[in-house]
């Protein structure tokens, strides 16, 4: 899209989809991936009960209808107990074949949740059993370099908020990606198992911005929705039909004990105003009529964009397939 042929007004609107002709469009390419591409006979996703598993799910049944579609709901210790009671209204909703498998007891066994809270109790050494907490960010929507934050809840309900050094921040994030790698583990045991191509779910602006774990929830066969924008997950699961108690779930890490939104933990605002910040940012759109259209100052806007160009450069490696020390061209 040109400069002239863009919406003359920064809002909503530049979103706007025709959802029916998209989710064809997507329907009929997931079957020729699935056909001649990959070669395989179905598909498996993994349902949280969020927007963007459960928007893929329903494309991936659209494309190849629900006898080839297999879902994985695959809570742990720290999992919102609605997730998966969202995950199972979706399934029944859908007609798709479901296996449920509490994946704690593998992390407990790897070492998952003894790793993330000894590096918890190194910013707070009270923390122990009944003990809830969630990591967030401070800093990127000022202009200044986001530091990280423990927030920390007592059994009685007492908040306690410290600042993370880098070396412990690492480590919670480095654990608790156990969850997500655990996961895809599953996932391909039974695409293996069923000849089924694995589903990944990123939406666009987590596809963009790095919010996904290498060989975790970025590995897959296919990303259904990694060129839709958030809002337009939400407007095409709406679209779709979906239950309300789905198209209204509010997004979540669902990967802490205490609850957690994605714009606390990584996003510098929250998805509706980081979609509009994106696309406007892809379509060189300055700051100032982000600034108008968000209804912050100038000195903001520019700073969610240069948050948005940092979240790049850091993630690229994320994108990035192994790097071979030579050349293999048969292979080319």
């Amino acid at each position: 899209m040109s400069r002239l042929d863009q919406p003359a007004i920064l809002g909503p609107s530049v979103l706007d989809l025709d959802y029916e002709q998209e989710a064809d469009r997507i329907a009929a390419r997931l079957r020729e991936i699935v056909a001649r591409q990959l070669h395989r006979r179905g598909l498996v996703v993994a349902i949280s009960g969020g927007i963007d598993s459960s928007t893929s799910i329903a494309l991936a049944v659209r494309a190849l209808g629900p006898d080839r579609v297999f879902a994985l709901i695959l809570p742990e210790r720290d999992s919102s107990d609605d997730s998966a009671a969202r995950a199972n209204i979706l399934a029944s909703h859908l007609g798709v074949r479901t296996e449920t498998v509490d994946i704690a007891p593998a992390l407990e066994a790897i070492g998952c949740y003894r790793a993330r809270d000894a590096a918890v109790r190194n910013t707070v050494p009270e923390y122990g059993d009944g003990w809830k907490f969630k990591i967030v960010i401070d800093g990127g929507t000022e202009g200044r370099i986001n530091r990280f934050r423990l927030v920390a809840e007592t059994p009685a309900g007492e908040l306690v908020e410290r600042d993370l050094a880098l070396a412990d921040y690492l480590a919670i994030v480095a654990a608790t990606n156990f969850k997500q790698r655990i996961r895809k583990t599953l996932e391909y045991f039974h695409a293996d198992r069923l000849n089924y191509a694995v589903v990944g779910t990123p939406n666009r602006l987590e596809y963009d911005q790095g919010f996904f774990v290498k060989n975790g929830d970025g590995s897959a066969d296919v990303k259904p929705i990694a060129h839709l924008y958030k809002s337009q997950v939400y407007a095409m699961a709406r679209h779709l039909g979906l239950p309300e108690r789905v198209c209204a779930a509010v997004p979540t890490t669902d990967t802490y004990s205490l609850s957690q939104g994605q714009d606390e933990f990584y996003f510098a605002l929250p998805y509706q105003q980081m979609d509009l910040a994106l696309w406007a940012l892809n379509h060189d759109r300055p700051a100032s009529e982000l600034a108008a259209a968000l209804g912050i100052s100038e000195a903001q806007a520019e700073a969610v964009y240069e948050d948005i160009r940092n979240k790049r450069r850091t993630t690229r490696y994320l994108h990035m397939p192994p790097v071979l020390a030579g050349d293999v061209p048969e292979l080319d």
